[in-house]
This record gives C-alpha cells, structure tokens and sequence, in this order.
C-alpha cells in the first residue's frame, strides 16, 4: 500500500519561515534564487521523508470488537497495530477506525507512537438493533523528519450484530422491574390463584378458608392449607406490530425497539414460568414466526428472530397473521400484541380480530403512550399553531382513550404505559393474568 503524501503542521511551519526571504526577494532581486533553491530543499525533503515513511505492507492492523453487542450498552473495541516480523522502528502518527452508523464513538481517532506494536482501546455504544457495519481502518504515518507523512487505508470491513439489551433479561433486573423501575409504579405481587397443587402447609391468618385441607388437617391435628401455583406449559404468542405506526420515535429510540425490548422481557419471564412462548413480527406480510415452545433455547431463538426486524411504511396486516398463527389449531393462548392505538381507523381491524379471538382465546393489547402527544394535549397555547397541534394531540388521546374501551368492551385486555414504564407494565400484565389463572 503505497497511499498519498500529507504535508505535517512541521512542513507548513518551515514553508512559513521560508516566506520571510521571499518577501527581502523583492527589495533585492539576488535573493530570489536563493528563496527558489530554499523551495527545492524543502521539497525535495518532503518527497524524502514521505518515500522514508512506514509503508501500509510493513504493519499488521487488528480488529477486536464482540461478534455481538448490546443496544445501548457501552462497549470497548481494541485495535491492535504491529510491525511485521523483520521490521523495527518507531512509528509516529495518527489512527481513525471507520465507526459505523447507528452508534456513537469516543476515541476511534487516537495518536500511534509505538516501537514495536501498541494497543488502542475505544469506547462504542450501539443506537440501534441489528447488524452493525465497521468500515476500514485509516492510518497517516510520518516520516522519520514529520515533514511528510504518508496516508494508507487498511481493509478491516467487519460486521457484528447488535442484540436488544439482553442483560435486563436477568432475574434480579426483571424483580427491580416489576417493584420499581425508577419512576415505574409500584405493584403488590398478587398471591397465586392458580389452579395446579403444589403442597400443603399449615393454615395462616387471612388464608381464604376455602383452600383448608381437611383430610389432611385431620390427619396431622392441625390445621393445613393446600397451595397451589400457576398452571405450567400454558401458550402465550407475542405478536409485534412492525407497520408505519410503530415507526414513530419516542424519547429518541423507535416504538418498535421499545416493543422488542418488551416481548424479550414478557419471553424470559413466561419461559421461566414453564410456559410455551411463540413470537411473530408482521406488517403487511408476516417477517418473522417462530411457533410456540419452551426451553432457554426459545429463548435465544426469539433474540435472534428480533434483533434485526425493522418497522416500515405500510399497513399492519392483522388478519392474516393471526390466521397464520392460528393455522394448526393452537390451543387457548395469551395473545400479547405490541402496537399503537392512536390511529382509530388502523385499529378498527384490530378491534375485530380481537372479538374473534374471544373467549377461545385470551387477546392482551399493549400500547405505547406517547408522552409528546400528551403533554401537547395539556399544554397552554400561546399562538394559532399552539392551539392547532393541541387540538390534534387532544383528538388523538380520546381516540385513543375510545379505542381501548372499546377493545375492553369487547373482552380484550389492555396495557398502556409510557416509554419507562413500558417493559415493566407488560411484564407485570403477564403475571397477572397467570396468579389469576385467566388463562
């Protein structure tokens, strides 16, 4: 690798203090062949100490960044930059990795001053799902004089995949979700009404009296309770809406990252309880479908199923994927369905799929509320505009507001929450229904 010549701050420096006898040239004319021989030395060592630099074939250049990273989880990337074997020397100059788009970068351009080989760390963070493309890598390497210094490109082109946060998948992150999320609301956890036994123990006060064993209190000479859990190997179908609606931004990250990051949490909380969890993402046509199972490796399968899904610019086609989950007969299921409910038109389709799903199935709607729309829908307008865009914002909200009755009325279950809230409120609807025994 050859690469191009770029003069240094010292070459410009030395040409500066060349111009001071140029300038005495036109009081003395004999002095301009001085100042032309001045040039000629001054070029001829730039040219010099450029054919002097390191060139592209003299280093090894490595990247080392994990083959999968985390949306919004900070990160370090190493770059390594060694002589080849059979070279020595210093070497001075400047290094830029090519940081892709979709992450912010802070010391991907860092100085090289290194004998024989040095290590460059940078931080990285990732702003979006899916796969992450790192370009190549540029070095300027000066000289031995720093007149010159000679720029190269080295192929590294590398792609990673970037997964939703996974590390809030945790049984400690999900116990912190579900008590209190920063500004979340707090929930009591529901005592459990499930249907299957698991043991009996002695009776307490404020224990339903319904739930006394009393073969066994008998038995033992006192009184015992019997305890039962939540019934296990249950359905729940997540569905993502991946249509125009959801590709609005909300707090600076897409509706639809917010409802991934939703279903993964709903996923491992459901897989935990013993539960078969299916996921399906779908606009006009269906992208993803994963059929329902169980097992840490449904789990890792539905990661991979998301992490790359996109909303686009079309209508959600509700219909035809619920008729391709339902195709075989799936038996009675927790339909989790992530989308948006300000469109009262969009919803109206929803609104008819969920009365069919009704009662061999249980429909769960979860819905973003749009914190924006709200607080313009409360704001006090100064101006004209002022008073239009809450107009729009209040007629949005009661929409919105008729919309979820509606799906209410007609045996749906309905969560909003805001972005902060949004993970934990799905999460905590889920647990819900399940101590309930609804399904």
């Amino acid at each position: 690798m050859i690469g191009r010549p770029v003069p240094t701050r010292r070459a410009f420096i030395v040409a500066a203090l060349g111009l001071l006898p140029a300038a005495l040239a036109v009081l003395a004319p004999a002095v301009g062949l001085g100042c032309l021989v001045l040039d000629g030395v001054l070029l001829a060592a730039v040219l010099f100490d450029f054919t002097r630099a390191w060139r592209g074939d003299e280093l090894v250049v490595a990247r080392d960044v994990e083959p999968v990273l985390s949306a919004h989880r900070p990160t370090r990337v190493r770059l390594l930059v060694e002589l080849k074997p059979g070279t020595s020397g210093w070497v001075r100059g400047l290094l830029r990795d090519e940081v892709p788009a979709g992450a912010l970068a802070e010391g991907h351009l860092a100085p090289l001053d290194f004998e024989t080989r040095t290590t460059l760390e940078y931080r990285l963070e990732p702003t979006t799902r899916g796969d992450l493309s790192f370009g190549d890598v540029w070095l300027r390497l000066e000289g031995p004089w720093g007149l010159c210094a000679r720029q190269l490109r080295v192929p590294c082109a590398q792609t990673v995949k970037v997964f939703p946060d996974l590390t809030a998948l945790t049984r400690d992150a999900l116990a912190l979700a579900r008590a209190n999320e920063d500004d979340a609301r707090r929930r009591v956890p529901l005592r459990s009404e499930g249907r299957e036994f698991e043991s009996l123990r002695e009776y307490r006060a404020g224990d339903d009296r319904r739930s006394i064993d009393w073969k066994a209190s008998a038995r033992r000479s006192r009184t015992m309770v019997r305890v039962h859990q939540p019934e296990r190997n249950q359905v729940v179908l997540l569905m993502l809406d991946c249509g125009r609606h959801m590709a609005g931004e909300v707090q600076g990250r897409r509706k639809l990252d917010y409802a991934v990051d939703a279903a993964l949490r709903v996923a491992k909380v459901s897989l935990d309880q013993g539960d078969l969890v299916g996921v399906m993402a779908f606009g006009t046509d269906v992208k993803t479908w994963l059929p329902p199972r169980k097992g840490a490796d449904q789990l890792r399968a539905i990661a991979q199923a998301l992490y790359r899904v996109e909303a686009s610019l079309e209508e959600s086609d509700y219909g035809a994927a619920l008729d391709l989950a339902f195709a075989r007969g799936v038996k009675r299921s927790l339909v989790l369905v992530f989308t948006d409910l300000l469109d009262p038109d969009a919803t109206q389709a929803l609104l008819k799929r969920t009365r069919r799903l009704v009662p061999r199935h249980l429909p769960l709607v979860a819905s973003m509320l749009d914190e924006g729309v709200h607080a313009l829908a409360l704001a006090m307008p100064v101006t004209d505009l002022d008073a239009h865009r809450r107009r729009v914002a209040a007629q949005l909200e009661a929409d919105a507001r008729a919309t979820v009755a509606r799906l209410r009325d007609g045996g749906a279950r309905v969560v909003r929450a805001n972005a902060r809230e949004f993970g934990p409120a799905a999460v905590n609807a889920y647990l819900d229904i399940k101590a309930r025994g609804l399904l």
